[in-house]
């Protein structure tokens, strides 16, 4: 009785996603996977509609485990507020750490401060900080929210899932799925060596490129990583306003 009680409980914390990415049972999918294709669905919608609006959103991404008391906490803190001056909506994954220090940055500016929150077994709960909050149950949906409601990605350090996002955003720029806009690595020690391996290793392979390499910049300021998005915008507007001109 005691072992059945135990493998309930476990298996009261699984998640949406980890049942999608089992490996289904003969026939079993029948029932399953395809009518969560309308739970999924239902999500895309659902997160177009309450972000619709925001048009100069920018990313903040970093640890979870980041504590109140660290300087990543406090630079982040200090990196969405002088966004939200700029004019931009500052959205996050919703949760503790780097994530809440953005949030409670861009809502003590008293700007838009957005929480992408993921249903997770463990780690994840929202912070108190956001104007407006989403819950999403599929990664692979909410990352879609980040990347379409961004002009920019910001990333502090953080784990594996900071990593995650930070070479998510960079393959889909480097591919052209989205436009060239920046990304900026605030945390010069923290983030120096990774920088060190990819024009050592990577780049003598030649499985990257000099050009990839320009996506990324480096700071240890709050006011030069929001400079850098600043410039990046006035960039797009001069591109945006040639190719209007060209076409009429």
């Amino acid at each position: 009785m005691a072992k059945t009680n135990n493998r309930n409980r476990k298996r009261a914390h699984v998640t949406q996603d980890e049942q999608l990415l089992e490996t289904p049972k003969l026939d079993e999918f029948k029932h399953t996977d395809t009518w969560r294709v309308f739970r999924i669905m239902g999500e895309f919608v659902e997160g177009f509609d309450e972000l619709a609006s925001v048009t100069r959103g920018i990313s903040i991404f970093g640890s979870a485990r980041t504590l109140p008391d660290s300087p990543h906490y406090a630079a982040a803190q200090e990196t969405a507020a002088l966004l939200v001056r700029a004019g931009f909506a500052v959205i996050t994954g919703g949760g503790p750490g780097i994530m809440e220090a953005a949030n409670r940055g861009a809502l003590e500016a008293k700007g838009v401060s957005i929480g992408c929150n993921i249903e997770l077994p463990f780690e994840q709960k929202p912070n108190p900080y956001q104007t407006r909050s989403l819950t999403f149950k599929y990664f692979f949906v909410r990352k879609t929210m980040f990347v379409k409601y961004s002009t920019a990605f910001i990333i502090f350090p953080g784990g594996f899932g900071t990593l995650d996002e930070l070479f998510e955003s960079l393959t889909l720029i480097q591919t052209r799925k989205v436009r060239n806009f920046p990304v900026v690595l605030v945390g010069k020690q923290f983030w120096g060596g990774m920088l060190d391996w990819l024009r050592g290793a990577v780049l003598s392979e030649k499985n990257i490129s000099e050009e990839d390499l320009v996506l990324l910049h480096l700071t240890d300021s709050p006011a030069e990583a929001v400079e850098i998005v600043v410039r990046s915008q006035d960039v797009l507007r001069k591109l945006d306003n040639t190719v209007s001109s060209d076409i009429t």
